[in-house]
């Protein structure tokens, strides 16, 4: 089991989310953060003066999924997400050592 962890744009979830469910992934959570990478922040106006905005609005993508479909979740979230202009964000896949469903006490794979 795996867990894929993507920072995204905002406007950019829907079109995540309807990549991800043919796939067969049956739940994520989505977290709204703040962050920057190498945009390190933008500059606005704002009532005619110019300020720094360090931290910019994201979306956190959490989806636990298992070995075999890391693969084709990550593609599905890369293309769905690229613009293809600076701050599209980044994907991480970490080992998930154990998952549990609290309803049921289903473990592993079929907690997910």
């Amino acid at each position: 089991m795996k867990l894929v962890m993507a920072i995204i744009k905002p406007f950019k979830l829907d079109e995540v989310r309807e990549a991800l469910t043919p796939l067969g992934v049956q739940g994520l959570t989505v977290t709204e953060v703040k962050g920057f990478g190498r945009q390190k922040g933008q500059t606005e106006i704002y009532r005619g003066a110019e300020y720094q905005v360090s931290f910019l609005p994201k979306l956190k993508i959490e989806v636990a999924v298992p070995g075999e479909l890391v693969d084709a979740v990550v593609e599905a979230i890369a293309t769905t997400a690229r613009t293809g202009k600076i701050g599209d964000g980044k994907v991480f896949v970490l080992d998930l050592e154990r998952a549990l469903r609290i309803r049921t006490g289903e473990t592993d794979a079929g907690a997910l």
